[in-house]
């Protein structure tokens, strides 16, 4: 297998102001949202993330992203580091996360040719991936609708296209069907489904244990911001249902019964 990313020892902290502190119950100025965490991921695979809100998930996909540095350690994406190399990282890889926003002045028509020159695309292979990706969302009968008027799956899809329009070999989702309805959410997942067999490599953050099943063929779970379990499903699961087995990882590292 072709290695695609190699995370190695990622640590990232956080200063807490006295008022967070206090709403949080927290008697430290300090929280640890990643500790020492490293992984591995291959060309062609989907790799999950799986951890509680708060476990350092999203943190670590954003330092992967290149959006925040790390304290210590560092992931190489393609043979480039992104702590030495985030440039060049970051316009090789596709981002989504429910943190992205996106203008909602403008159309998804102009939004992608703004994305697609920013990403320095040929005008004629832009508009060929436009008319690919549009038609495929069934954004194409939206184009000229300013994002604002936009349903919510509408613009989750549209995000999606929008972290995809330089058709990135890895591709970094975080939640991607969070919040959709049922049909959106199909969509969705058919379209990972589908970059999988294209060959691409995916992060993936998710919480549903369903998704973890029908698309990953790795997963780490985070608790704590440590990765406290690594391997294919069926290791980490142990050949037991995968909601059980994540239960039963999570109170013997936390020790609170689920």
């Amino acid at each position: 297998m072709q290695e695609i990313l190699s995370v190695s020892n990622l640590t990232k902290t956080f200063k807490v102001s006295k008022k967070q502190q206090k709403l949080r119950n927290l008697n430290k100025s300090v929280i640890t949202a990643a500790n020492d965490v490293s992984f591995t991921s291959y060309k062609g695979e989907v790799f999950g993330l799986l951890g509680p809100n708060g476990a350092g998930k999203t943190t670590v996909m954003r330092m992967l992203a290149t959006l925040i540095n790390p304290d210590s350690g560092d992931a190489m994406v393609g043979g480039k580091s992104i702590v030495q190399n985030s440039r060049e990282v970051r316009s090789s890889i596709g981002f989504l996360t429910n943190e992205l926003k996106l203008d909602d002045f403008f159309t998804p028509n102009y939004t992608f040719d703004f994305f697609a020159e920013m990403h320095r695309i040929p005008k004629q292979t832009a508009k060929q991936r436009k008319q690919e990706l549009f038609g495929k969302f069934g954004i194409d009968k939206f184009a000229e609708v300013k994002i604002s008027n936009l349903s919510q799956g509408m613009r989750q899809k549209f995000s999606l296209v929008t972290s995809i329009v330089h058709n990135p070999d890895m591709i970094i989702f975080d939640e991607p069907t969070n919040g959709l309805d049922v049909i959106t959410a199909k969509v969705v997942t058919d379209f990972l489904i589908e970059l999988k067999k294209e060959g691409k490599s995916i992060i993936l953050s998710t919480h549903i244990f369903e998704l973890v099943e029908k698309l990953c063929d790795r997963i780490g779970i985070i608790i704590d911001g440590r990765m406290v379990a690594c391997g294919t499903v069926d290791e980490v699961s142990g050949g037991r249902p995968f909601e059980e087995a994540f239960f039963d990882i999570y109170s013997k590292t936390t020790g609170e019964v689920v």
